[in-house]
């Protein structure tokens, strides 16, 4: 059966790639992003105008969740699953952490993250039909490293950890399940000019992850109809071990 599928932060990243598989497998894509530019290159890149529709804004605000919910309803009829990608991640010292930073972390990662959900919940509610939310947490909820100090952006990632368990078991009388998926070290924009070498070796597999692994991830979560509240690592073995 097709699917509609709202992924925040498709324009890059996770994200650009989840909307992607989506699209390919026949599921209708609603595409968001902060910047409209990137959003209608991303669709034009896609080649499926009739499974895709866009609604760029700041998932930060709660106006954004709405919108793409009224987008995914008018366009294709009503929404199955959300995936939020949006998010941000940064690394500064716990003693220079502002104010302005907490807040950024929170406003993009968890304020986002729980507005969109709670948007599309209400619609699912409606449908009386059940559905499947994919938040994007981190590993690093859980395995933080020493030489990375992101506490601002750990917190707010830790509430989305948190968020997952909390709707996994709020909205199961609904039959709307609610997993995450927590990647270790992806070769995304995010990951930029880093170490890989350093980075693969904080891996059993000794590499770092590609953003077709978290997809794959993401597309079993949204399908599988016995699984929810579960979070699950997408790590190369981060969490278990390393490669020396």
């Amino acid at each position: 059966m097709t699917k509609t599928v709202i992924v925040t932060g498709s324009s890059s990243g996770i994200g650009r790639d989840v909307a992607r598989a989506f699209v390919a497998r026949g599921d209708n894509v609603v595409l968001n992003g902060r910047d409209p530019g990137k959003l209608a290159e991303v669709a034009a890149e896609l080649g499926a105008p009739e499974q895709i529709a866009t609604f760029a804004g700041d998932i930060g605000s709660p106006a954004t969740g709405s919108e793409l919910v009224r987008t995914a309803v008018e366009r294709f009829g009503g929404v199955q699953v959300l995936v939020n990608s949006a998010g941000i991640f940064g690394v500064k010292p716990f003693v220079d952490v502002t104010e302005e930073d907490l807040d950024s972390f929170v406003n993009g990662n968890l304020k986002g993250t729980y507005f969109t959900t709670q948007a599309v919940v209400r619609q699912l509610q409606r449908q009386a039909t059940g559905g499947s939310i994919v938040n994007i947490g981190t590993v690093l909820v859980d395995h933080a490293l020493a030489g990375l100090p992101a506490s601002a952006a750990l917190v707010s990632k830790g509430g989305v950890h948190a968020l997952t368990t909390s709707l996994a078991a709020e909205l199961a009388a609904d039959g709307i399940r609610v997993n995450a998926v927590a990647p270790g070290i992806i070769r995304t924009p995010l990951f930029g000019t880093g170490d890989e070498t350093a980075s693969a070796r904080l891996a059993l597999l000794n590499r770092i992850g590609e953003v077709s692994e978290t997809t794959a991830a993401v597309l079993y979560l949204a399908d599988a109809e016995f699984t929810t509240g579960h979070i699950l690592p997408i790590d190369g073995g981060f969490i278990s071990g390393r490669s020396a």
